[in-house]
């Protein structure tokens, strides 16, 4: 897929389903590969970079099967018994912390996630390995795991050559034991670290400047090994290993947020989105589009390691907001998409500007300026003055190889006036396989006409608790009982 072609979008009375989480399918892997039995993991998302996950496990010993659909009991929402392409089931039989040489390098794909994780836990492997990943992960990602890693006894030699990262572990048993406070909030380097502290004897301590992700947090708690967490430090105490469990992977709030922000910038639209991940460390834009005025309420009825549930989201007239500084790490995944929100809102929306994402959001402000939205560069950001609600231009805007940028500006062409065509979306499939089919249906009657929904209006929904704390700037606030209407 080169390209993607979008026009207007029918009115949005539709309800689905999302792939399988992307973060949590690569780190249920890992951890059911040290468990010490076999684990079933339903839902997993079988994208390539999730498969690059399984396939360097596998290389490391672990024994994984993919299963038919009906060799694995499906646990989700009663009467649900629908499953996103993409997403399938899988038996790991897990190898208790003690992996096997490869026989050669181990590759690891275009995910910057297994090649973390996989650092810390081949740190703690008798044996040295090579790690092989696309050029596209991140340098800076590396560099931000090799100093603790060394400091708890492993050597870590990072190489980017041939448009190929390389990473050799030579792991150096048992490790030692940390306390390290981390220069910059990153979930992969925090899982990193904590998995290394498997095999440090004692408290292993990460000392963080920011809430991140805690995916790995909460899988390492789901496979029975204890962690302590006190404000914002997480430990981890080493000899402890995985129990094997089964394990459901939600579906990936990352992608739902496409299809939420479409909704949310179609008045009168409701879109009901279930069993998608409810993690708290994962909704942060949501609290952005509230501030502006969507509805979003929430039904949750998983409340294992990782909250799960239904997402209702009623659209309204959107205000502009301001996202400032400290809340981008939160949403650096959705902020393509809360741009595009924001060029249909009535005034201005500002997004300050931070050194991770300066490439991206000028990027993001070039696209918009191309779908006539007018974008004013500032010293720290930049300005998106919106439309109120009006039709953008149609046109030809580049992905820029990002996949977030490429599935962004896909939503924005479901409300231009024309054919919009978005190019280089190859990118897309890596993380989210079933977007061009779900895309074409958000386009077509067969998602958006005789699409009522009776039972969703009688469930017990509340507004998310997460969108009820003090915001710093509330234009446009919806009212805290908004009129909720029924169908049929």
């Amino acid at each position: 897929m080169n390209e993607i072609r979008v026009r207007k979008t029918r009115p949005i009375a539709a309800e689905i389903r999302v792939p399988g989480d992307k973060s949590i399918s690569h780190r249920a892997v890992i951890l059911a590969s040290l468990a010490n039995g076999p684990s079933v993991i339903t839902g997993f998302l079988r994208s390539p970079e999730c498969m690059g996950t399984v396939e360097a496990c596998r290389a490391l010993g672990a024994e994984i099967e993919f299963l038919p659909d009906e060799d694995a009991e499906f646990s989700g929402e009663p009467g649900d018994s629908g499953r996103c392409q993409g997403s399938t089931s899988l038996l790991v039989k897990g190898r208790s912390l003690k992996l096997s040489p490869p026989a050669g390098p181990v590759h690891c794909g275009a995910s910057g996630t297994a090649l973390t994780l996989l650092t810390g836990v081949l740190s703690g492997q008798p044996f040295t390995t090579t790690l092989l990943a696309d050029e596209l992960v991140s340098k800076s990602a590396i560099g931000r795991i090799v100093e603790p890693l060394e400091a708890m006894g492993s050597s870590i030699l990072a190489d980017w050559q041939w448009q190929q990262a390389s990473i050799t572990v030579a792991g150096r048993p048992p490790l030692r034991a940390l306390h390290y406070p981390e220069p910059m909030a990153n979930s992969q380097s925090v899982g990193a670290v904590l998995l290394a502290g498997l095999f440090a004897p004692g408290k292993t301590t990460i000392l963080q400047r920011a809430v991140t992700r805690d995916h790995t947090e909460r899988m390492l708690k789901h496979f029975q090994v204890k962690t302590l967490r006190r404000g914002m430090s997480v430990s981890i105490y080493g000899g402890q290993v995985p129990e094997s469990r089964d394990f459901q992977v939600p579906g990936d709030i990352s992608c739902a947020a496409n299809w939420i922000v479409a909704a949310a910038l179609q008045p009168e639209s409701e879109l009901v989105i279930r069993g998608v991940g409810l993690n708290e460390t994962r909704t942060g834009f949501l609290r952005v589009l509230v501030r502006m005025g969507a509805q979003v309420l929430e039904h949750i009825t998983g409340c294992g390691s990782e909250p799960s549930g239904t997402l209702i989201v009623r659209g309204a007239p959107l205000q502009g907001t301001l996202i400032p500084m400290e809340d981008i790490a939160e949403i650096s995944d959705e902020l393509a998409l809360l741009a595009v929100a924001a060029s249909m809102a009535r005034g201005s929306t500002v997004i300050d500007h931070t050194p991770e994402e300066s490439e991206r959001l000028g990027r993001i402000a070039v696209n918009l300026r191309l779908m006539g939205v007018e974008v004013i560069t500032r010293s720290q950001g930049i300005e998106i003055r919106g439309n109120g609600g009006e039709l953008l231009q149609p046109g030809c805007v580049p992905s820029y190889g990002d996949r977030r940028i490429a599935m962004a500006f896909a939503v924005a062409g479901l409300y231009s006036s024309g054919e919009t065509i978005i190019e280089q979306t190859a990118c897309v499939a890596s993380a989210y396989p079933d977007f061009a089919r779900q895309l074409r249906q958000f386009q077509s009657r067969e998602i958006s006409e005789g699409n009522g929904i009776p039972v969703i209006s009688s469930l017990p929904f509340r507004r998310m608790p997460s969108l009820q704390k003090p915001l710093r700037e509330t234009p446009g606030k919806p009212d805290d009982k908004p009129v909720m209407p029924r169908h049929g």
